[in-house]
């Protein structure tokens, strides 16, 4: 019997296949595409955002550390910078957007009069995330110790999953008073048109913060520069802890971290992300805690920076809205923070989204605190953004036109890399 029909009907099947492939990509691209250009055509009409609220800033004491929240880029700069000023033995400072504007500069140039005057002054920041500011504007004093952060590494080859990841962290650690995490880059659009958090260490929980700058360091930068072996005052199980995503360890616990604490929740959980596109895990865990009388409330962007990212967001509230989770989309500012609160306990501050990038991708920090008074602080600001938020309701989003249906599975298969 001859096997050239079967031969012929594998190849048809695979012309068929192939076609299909191509034609379901081709239509991910031009819906993201289109999206992105309407975005940019309705940003050149859009009034410039303000008036939304500034919660203020709110201090806290955690075993022995001292703590404060902060939610407008202006004050956290101006605590950021007096603390480089101030410094008198070392800086670690890393970041990954580094705007050439006015507070950029202000940060590169306290940055290098630190180090003019003796400071030991290391600095991390983003390759891709400043590919857009001029490599001139990264001079720095000749004593400084700079890591600029690759997009590929040479072990991509041999090892591609260690060698992935961008720097997503915003650090700072001075001397052995202050240490500084969350969500805000360096930049003026930062200090006063983005609302994001921040949270500002003073006490033996600094470790935690220093050796999540040396855990990065020390594993990637030159082996000319010195490696750094921060001193740890910290006890076993403490209240406030820093977690760390490192890529080059194969090491992502962040989500872990989230997973566990959603599945103890009791009465509420109130989360804030500039990015929400769980995956199916994290997904089910809210649906779950939702299931069991937990009061879900998710706080997002009503419109973001990244209009493709809104859109694949935009793909699970139907799955959310079912099942009586709260969600909140924020008004008249780009919310950025990456933060958490559970039962009046439990509370995240830090750089991770919830996304793919972020959760097993990027290089994360996040502080992870148990306690009732930092806790409190935490539900304050959530209870002040939520004023500024408009509520969807399950109502509105089962009438919303067809073509945004579309565009939503459309743009589904993305989630898996964003």
């Amino acid at each position: 019997m001859s096997r050239l029909p079967l031969r012929s009907g594998f190849h048809v099947a695979r012309r068929i296949g192939v076609r299909l492939l191509v034609g379901v990509v081709a239509s991910q691209v031009a819906v993201a595409a289109a999206l992105v250009v309407t975005d940019a055509v309705k940003k050149k009409d859009r009034v410039k955002r303000f008036g939304f609220p500034h919660p203020g800033s709110f201090d806290a004491t955690v075993g022995d550390t001292a703590t404060t929240l902060y939610t407008l880029g202006e004050d956290l700069y101006r605590d950021m910078l007096a603390a480089i000023r101030g410094a008198r033995h070392q800086i670690l400072f890393e970041t990954y957007l580094w705007k050439a504007d006015e507070v950029g500069r202000e940060f590169r140039d306290a940055l290098n009069d630190a180090a003019a005057r003796g400071v030991d002054v290391y600095i991390i920041y983003d390759w891709f995330g400043n590919l857009v500011v001029p490599r001139s504007f990264y001079r720095f004093h000749p004593a400084v110790h700079v890591f600029r952060f690759p997009p590929v590494r040479l072990s991509l080859l041999l090892s591609p999953l260690r060698a992935a990841g961008l720097t997503h962290r915003k650090l700072l650690v001075v001397d052995s008073e202050f240490a500084f995490v969350g969500g805000y880059n360096i930049g003026s659009l930062y200090a006063t048109e983005w609302r994001d958090t921040h949270v500002r260490l003073s006490g033996p929980a600094i470790f935690e913060l220093a050796h999540s700058f040396a855990q990065v360091w020390n594993h990637l930068s030159s082996r000319d520069t010195p490696g750094l072996s921060p001193h740890n005052p910290s006890p076993w199980n403490p209240p406030l802890r820093a977690i760390n995503n490192i890529p080059a360890d194969l090491v992502y616990p962040i989500r872990a971290v989230y997973l566990d604490a959603i599945s103890r929740a009791q009465t509420h959980i109130h989360l804030t992300t500039a990015y929400f596109i769980p995956d199916q895990q994290i997904l089910t865990a809210l649906i779950e805690a939702a299931r069991r009388g937990v009061d879900v409330q998710i706080m997002i962007p009503e419109e973001s920076n990244h209009v493709v990212a809104d859109w694949l967001s935009r793909g699970f509230y139907s799955a959310l809205l079912s099942e009586d989770i709260t969600l909140l989309l924020y008004r008249n500012a780009m919310i950025h923070a990456k933060t958490a609160s559970i039962d009046g306990h439990w509370s995240i501050v830090g750089t991770a989204n919830i996304d793919r990038l972020s959760l097993g991708f990027n290089y994360e920090t996040v502080l992870e605190v148990q306690d009732s008074a930092f806790a409190a602080n935490m539900e304050r600001i959530f209870q002040a953004d939520s004023d500024n938020c408009r509520r969807v309701t399950r109502e509105e989003w089962s009438t919303r036109h067809p073509a945004a249906r579309a565009a939503e599975t459309a743009l589904t298969p993305l989630r898996t890399m964003l």
